[in-house]
């Protein structure tokens, strides 16, 4: 449990962490709007996830302090900053590489919460800690490195670029392969990389991704 919580709300108080996560225990589908500004840079990463119906009633349970079966504003503000707060040990699980390095991300100024139908909606944006200019090879990805939560694009609709900025770039949605990931990185993924329940970045060659080249 304290891991569930640790890694995506960081709620309350100490338990054993889990042992082996090479499996996904919260599901959420997500949404990413990459703008570019004006300067020719990439400004900011919007994010849009919502969170399956089981971990969302836990969430639920934890946070309705009135103990009236939904979350008041006051509570949804409290969810809120906590992400915000505890995320922030994760990257909020977003990965930025230009040619090759990766790139840092601020604090979001607000993760602003919301329950609807049953399922937990959070809406939050991230910025570059420094300028990332629209020039060679960038990648953008929303990740997971424990793969104790699987966060998915239902369509490559999901996973776009937007702004004037990007008119002179290609860009693509990449969904890699498990099977080919598996044959072409076999002595590196390790069984330890499959039983460590710190992460590794390896789990980056699973995940779906933007590729913009400028």
């Amino acid at each position: 449990m304290r891991y569930r919580f640790a890694i995506m709300a960081a709620l309350a108080a100490a338990c054993t962490p889990l042992p082996a996560l090479a499996h996904p225990h919260i599901f959420a589908e997500a949404r990413l709007e990459i703008v570019g500004g004006p300067d020719g840079n990439v400004e900011e990463l919007q994010n849009v996830w919502r969170f399956d119906e089981v971990f969302s009633s836990s969430v639920l349970l934890d946070f309705d302090k009135n103990t009236d079966l939904k979350l008041d504003s006051a509570e949804l503000a409290e969810l809120g900053e906590t992400m915000r707060t505890s995320l922030g040990d994760y990257h909020y699980f977003t990965t930025i590489t230009l040619d090759g390095a990766v790139i840092g991300i601020t604090k979001p100024d607000a993760i602003h919460v919301s329950l609807q139908d049953n399922q937990l909606m959070v809406i939050f944006a991230v910025k570059p800690v420094k300028p990332i200019p629209l020039k060679g090879r960038l990648t953008f990805g929303i990740y997971d490195p424990s793969m104790y939560t699987s966060i998915d694009f239902p369509t490559d609709g999901d996973l776009i670029v937007k702004g004037a900025a990007f008119a002179k770039c290609q860009h693509k949605v990449v969904r890699p392969d498990p099977d080919e990931v598996l044959s072409q990185n076999s002595a590196s993924l390790t069984d330890a990389f499959f039983n460590d329940p710190t992460g590794t970045d390896m789990t980056k060659l699973f995940a779906t991704r933007m590729e913009v080249t400028c």
